[in-house]
């Protein structure tokens, strides 16, 4: 039986709990975009070049933890460096994210 993924999504301030499974959706951009009801989130569909889906992660463990594809050039253009500023759209929904606290940031 495949396990509930429980983790922490804050979105200006408030704190929102989240139980999923793994691969419910294509990413965790389309996650937030639905259960949040988000709007101008992710509007270019997860490719990873828009930045509009830029959220901070703290406890992301295993292979969701690395930046790959598009994502390191995009949050260099907008001068994000650290390890923790992620685009939503190139984490997918594993256990990886169990246990995690995402913070959905404004630009």
């Amino acid at each position: 039986m495949e396990k509930t993924i429980n983790f922490t999504v804050i979105e200006n301030g408030i704190q929102i709990p989240i139980a999923t499974r793994h691969g419910s959706y294509p990413s965790l951009m389309y996650l937030l975009k639905e259960e949040l009801q988000l709007e101008s989130f992710g509007e270019c569909g997860g490719v990873g070049r828009c930045a509009t889906c830029v959220v901070t992660t703290k406890g992301i463990s295993g292979n969701s933890a690395l930046k790959d594809r598009n994502e390191p050039v995009t949050l260099s253009k907008l001068g994000f460096h650290e390890a923790a500023i992620r685009l939503s759209c190139q984490i997918h929904i594993t256990a990886d994210l169990n246990g995690a606290e995402i913070r959905i940031l404004e630009l």
